[in-house]
């Protein structure tokens, strides 16, 4: 199934699968147009469409990211569970300023667990404009 993020409803199925904790993938692009995929923790607010992910800001997504500027850089974020699988694309912009990345941070700790202190910490903060999976 392929939906917008401009659907007005969001699956109580969706919602629960995004809540759980799994390992995440998220791709980026390098300057040459390849991809770059790693994995991270991501956390969702489907009632928003927005998707996080805290990291370092010395990392290579946050570099593709910020190299983006305001615009925002296309990415892809990716969970899978056995058959169950979701992936939510977007434009990420890279934001450094404390309230945000303090937000992000708990949105984090309450789906994972409390992250370890990193004064170095920025946030991907993901407008999702496509959603794809069959959760």
């Amino acid at each position: 199934m392929t939906t917008s993020a401009a659907a007005p409803e969001t699956s109580d199925a969706l919602r629960d699968f995004w809540r759980e904790r799994h390992l995440c993938t998220l791709t980026t692009l390098r300057p040459d147009a390849s991809p770059h995929v790693v994995p991270v923790g991501v956390t969702f607010d489907p009632d928003s469409g927005v998707a996080r992910v805290i990291t370092s800001g010395r990392s290579r997504k946050a570099a593709h990211v910020r190299a983006a500027g305001v615009t925002g850089a296309p990415v892809a974020v990716c969970q899978v569970d056995g058959k169950r699988w979701s992936t939510l694309e977007g434009l990420a912009r890279l934001h450094d300023d404390p309230p945000t990345v303090r937000d992000a941070e708990q949105r984090y700790a309450l789906r994972y667990r409390v992250p370890r202190p990193n004064p170095d910490r920025v946030v991907l903060v993901i407008t999702v404009t496509r959603r794809l999976g069959n959760v």
